[in-house]
């Protein structure tokens, strides 16, 4: 059965605190990607999305020079590289997460997303994560 260090994007982005929506912005355009983790050291404490800088900033005027901190959503939810894709799957549908940083040891070492489990898992993963992520609630997280 496949495992989260199977299907992860290793090495995910990240930058500090202090990071402004404007470096994170340039950063995602440059690496072509949706999500970056924030990070105090070894520990994530949130991750801000393309999608939470245009609604959470950018719709409100906001300044770029602003930190990404105002704009994460913190509380990071992670999984064990040894979780197998189907319990991680369940996991992000219950939890309504589209990406979930990966880690061993303690240690973030990669990424998950639903665009993940639908090109790299077995079977119907996409799916499970897919229908908890899609039910409507009052805090769906990105």
């Amino acid at each position: 059965m496949p495992t989260l260090r199977d299907i992860m994007t290793p090495n995910p982005i990240a930058v500090d605190p202090q990071a402004t929506l404007k470096e994170v912005a340039t950063l995602m355009l440059e690496q072509d990607i949706g999500a970056v983790l924030v990070m105090e050291g070894d520990r994530p404490t949130g991750i801000i999305t393309d999608r939470d800088i245009v609604i959470r900033a950018v719709a409100y005027g906001h300044d770029y020079g602003t930190a990404v901190t105002d704009y994460t959503t913190g509380d990071v939810f992670t999984m064990d590289a040894d979780t197998s894709v189907e319990d991680a799957a369940d996991e992000m549908g219950r939890q309504q997460l589209r990406r979930i940083p990966v880690t061993e040891n303690g240690r973030v070492v990669g990424m998950v997303s639903l665009g993940d489990l639908a090109v790299r898992a077995i079977g119907n993963a996409d799916e499970q994560a897919l229908q908890g992520v899609s039910v409507p609630s009052e805090n769906n997280n990105s």
